[in-house]
């Protein structure tokens, strides 16, 4: 099975511009391809995970990434996929925030001469002289086109800014600078990019020429990426400060048994044909395969000592062992426990295992909590100094999710 042929069957290609000469790229390691990275935080995210086993396992055939920050169009905003206007970020956040995207990328694929390259499209955009800008590139896109572009029709109705309205001139401008100064013959994005890509080829096409349109390729990944990592809490994060190893694993060992095989297809580097048997698995058997992918998925972001602490943490507090060091928690003050206590729900919104007091009293009610082993059932329950043993109290959410609580 050649490259081209393992990424339509991990169903990681939804469309492409000109599948022929994508093979003939991909399956020969001449592709050169990029992916963007808006730096809208200071870490990455699961939903940047399918890129990013995807540039990895294109390198491992000898085809070259460009990691692409937007520094230039981070200060814009990407519209796509949005109803309302991302919030403005200082220069300097961008900056920092474009860094740490480096340091974990690193951890996927190889940097160095002749192999992947980092790119800040600050160094093109942010000096550009506007009135030159849309001289040079204005005249090469239609508004009428543009704004029949999905990314902008969906915003149509609440307003769309005439700042955002910039971005897909932006970052077809960021593909064209790409192939010619690093020969990028190839872009991949999710589904809502996809109008984005195609007016990087297009403007390719305009100003250098039939020959050039030709050897650029637009790959559509599959929209899964954007789907993933997203919790009641918010984004579950690479970065160990953010979403710390074990809740990492746990995430992964959560999810529905019907979503394990697709996961390790396009995420892990598991074998089509051992993942073929796991699925037929069922049933309690189906959680080895949890285990599975969710130590896989943490030994690649983490590291493989860190994804063994996790799981052995997990397992564990599965089997009702002692709270371990490696599940999430929090410390207070001992004086906040003092008297009448801290109110439960109030905890649990604290600590991040629920995301209101609604769904705090919700849990309770339907019997899905428990201190210490013991299911709670008084929606109104106080937590005191005497319920911690040892100075820690342990909090589980359903059948999974654990929290320990410390004292000083």
């Amino acid at each position: 099975m050649t490259m081209y042929e393992e990424l339509v069957a991990r169903g990681l290609i939804a469309q492409v511009t000109d599948e022929q000469e994508i093979k003939e790229l991909v399956d020969n390691g001449k592709a050169t391809f990029y992916i963007g990275f808006d730096p809208t935080a200071d870490s990455l995210h699961v939903g940047h995970f399918m890129a990013l086993c995807l540039m990895k396992r294109l390198q491992s055939v000898g085809n070259q990434p460009v990691a692409l920050v937007g520094g230039g169009t981070g200060m814009i905003g990407d519209p796509s996929g949005r109803t309302d206007m991302r919030q403005m970020m200082t220069v300097e956040t961008i900056d920092h925030n474009c860094e740490c995207f480096k340091k974990q990328m690193s951890r996927f694929i190889e940097f160095g001469d002749g192999k992947a390259i980092m790119v800040n499209n600050a160094d093109w955009l942010r000096d550009q002289n506007y009135i030159e800008f849309l001289r040079e590139i204005g005249p090469h896109f239609s508004v009428n086109h543009m704004l029949a572009a999905e990314c902008y029709k969906s915003r149509m109705e609440k307003g769309l800014s005439f700042l955002e309205f910039n971005y897909m001139i932006m970052q077809a401008f960021d593909f064209y600078k790409l192939y010619q100064d690093y020969g990028c013959n190839m872009q991949f994005g999710g589904n809502d990019q996809w109008s984005n890509m195609l007016a990087g080829t297009e403007l390719i096409r305009r100003k250098l020429g039939e020959d050039a349109y030709a050897m650029t390729i637009t790959l559509l990944l599959n929209s899964e990426g954007k789907k993933m990592g997203k919790t009641a809490n918010g984004a579950v994060w690479l970065d160990p400060d953010k979403t710390t190893p074990y809740e990492f694993y746990q995430y992964w060992r959560n999810v529905a048994d019907v979503d394990v095989p697709r996961f390790m297809r396009m995420l892990t580097f598991r074998s089509l044909d051992e993942i073929a048997e796991i699925e037929k698995w069922e049933g309690s058997d189906m959680n080895k395969g949890k285990e599975m992918l969710a130590h896989d998925l943490t030994e690649l972001v983490h590291g493989k000592e860190e994804a063994d602490k996790a799981q052995k943490a997990a397992l564990s507090l599965f089997a009702g062992g002692a709270a371990s060091a490696d599940v999430p928690t929090t410390e207070f003050d001992a004086s906040e426990f003092e008297g009448e206590g801290k109110g439960l729900v109030s905890l649990l919104n604290e600590i991040g295992l629920v995301s209101s007091n609604s769904e705090g009293f919700r849990t309770i009610e339907q019997g899905g909590l428990t201190v210490n082993d013991e299911k709670i059932t008084d929606k109104k329950m106080q937590v005191t100094s005497d319920m911690f043993k040892d100075g820690e109290l342990l909090i589980r959410k359903g059948k999974k999710k654990y929290h320990k609580v410390t004292i000083k």
